[in-house]
């Protein structure tokens, strides 16, 4: 019994090392969205960070400033989303669909 839990025990240490790398490694790894057909184009990584922004003058209208502000907030949360779901597919990929309260 003892030799089961100190197997466990070093699994379970072995996975913690391997999600401290991967939250580190998502720091560096990105996804893109768009809002707009391309006008505004969001890159957010894996911590959830905006990375950066662009938008085209095409669609920078003074008449118009609430468009630009809802693409951009699209654009945005659509990276969000897409940046929590590379983490969420890569943490399961280690737990192998444990959920652990606190890591995804």
């Amino acid at each position: 019994m003892a030799q089961n839990f100190g197997n466990i025990m070093k699994q379970a240490q072995k996975m913690q090392a391997k999600i401290a790398r991967l939250q580190e490694e998502m720091g560096s790894r990105t996804v893109e969205a768009t809002a707009g057909g391309g006008m505004v184009t969001a890159v957010v990584n894996g911590k959830n960070e905006l990375v950066s922004l662009k938008i085209e003058k095409d669609v920078v209208d003074p008449e118009d400033i609430e468009m630009l502000q809802d693409l951009i907030v699209a654009a945005v949360s659509e990276g969000i989303r897409m940046a929590q779901e590379m983490v969420s597919e890569e943490m399961t990929k280690i737990t192998g669909g444990l959920n652990i309260p606190g890591l995804a």
